[in-house]
């Protein structure tokens, strides 16, 4: 789709130089933004700030979005399709996990710095309000703007997170929780359903999570208790369940033992009804978006400051 007449006015005041307007004019090559979206690890969903209540507010967010919808039909549609599932010439950018789970930043970066090596060229001439607008189209392909449909309440989540499940315990979410499991804040993040919940009921298949607690006893007759985060020959580090860090050299250890019973459960099944399970699955997916909206708020004004 070819940009509209009075959108390519704009970007041409934009970008005044005859190198910047080459630029922007070369059409994505094969695998132009493969090397980028696959390199970039795990981890989670960005939302989008709700329009002001005024009528100028309004318009403003749907020009907004609409720049957004062009500048992607015209500048990446052509090698990643209009719906961001793939092309002849480049990925599917809207659906793969390790491309959702990036950051607002991390999408930016690649947009404002292009991967040369690779055929892609850096859009930064669009100007940091159009990457912007751009970016948030690529969020709605995902689906990640609306918010995940939740099966249950996260309210009712949280507090079984909390209590009954006992989740708190090992994990942290907000700033909130234990030290020994990894921070769920941002988990649910591109994840569906059926995936969280299966990583909640299938803990074996989840690296690392088949661990016990180690008990170190020293010579002098103290012990500690902890997950063993780093061991060689001569030493171990623990980290108990304060979130304390015990460095300790093993020939100053009478002993040291490790609990035969891993540290997630796996009785989730019967220890939680469905119900409850939907509520803590609606939980973590809830924090992950809420973490999101955040994140893309701070991402939109920093692009508003450098623009």
């Amino acid at each position: 789709m070819a940009i509209r007449s009075k959108d390519w006015a704009s970007i041409r005041n934009r970008t005044n130089r005859p190198a910047e307007k080459a630029r922007f004019s070369i059409p994505c090559r094969t695998g132009v933004l493969v090397a980028v979206f696959c390199s970039a690890a795990l981890c989670c969903l960005l939302g989008q700030e709700s329009p002001g209540g005024t009528q100028k507010a309004k318009q403003a967010n749907e020009k907004t979005t609409e720049i957004g919808r062009q500048t992607f039909e015209s500048t990446c549609a052509s090698c990643h399709g209009l719906d961001g599932k793939g092309g002849e010439r480049g990925p599917d950018i809207a659906t793969r996990p390790e491309v959702v789970r990036l950051t607002d930043q991390q999408i930016l970066k690649i947009l404002r710095t292009g991967i040369p090596q690779a055929g892609m060229p850096s859009f930064v001439a669009l100007g940091s309000a159009t990457l912007l607008s751009t970016m948030n189209h690529l969020r709605f392909l995902q689906g990640k703007r609306a918010g995940p449909a939740l099966p249950g309440n996260p309210e009712t989540g949280k507090e079984l997170f909390a209590g009954k499940a006992g989740c708190s315990g090992c994990h942290m979410v907000r700033g909130v929780g234990g030290f020994l499991g990894p921070d769920l804040t941002t988990y649910g993040a591109g994840r569906s359903v059926d995936e969280v919940r299966g990583a909640i009921l299938n803990p074996e298949k989840r690296r690392g999570l088949h661990k016990g607690l180690a008990t170190a006893t020293t010579t002098d007759g103290q012990t500690i208790s902890g997950l063993v985060r780093n061991e060689d020959n001569f030493s171990v580090q623990l980290q108990s369940a304060d979130g304390t860090f015990h460095f300790l050299t093993k020939s100053a250890l009478a002993g040291l033992t490790f609990a035969p019973k891993p540290l997630m459960p796996g009785d989730y099944d019967t220890k939680l009804s469905a119900t409850e399970m939907n509520h803590l699955v609606s939980y973590l997916l809830d924090a992950a978006h809420s973490q999101d909206q955040h994140a893309h708020a701070s991402a939109r004004k920093k692009a508003m400051e450098e623009e």
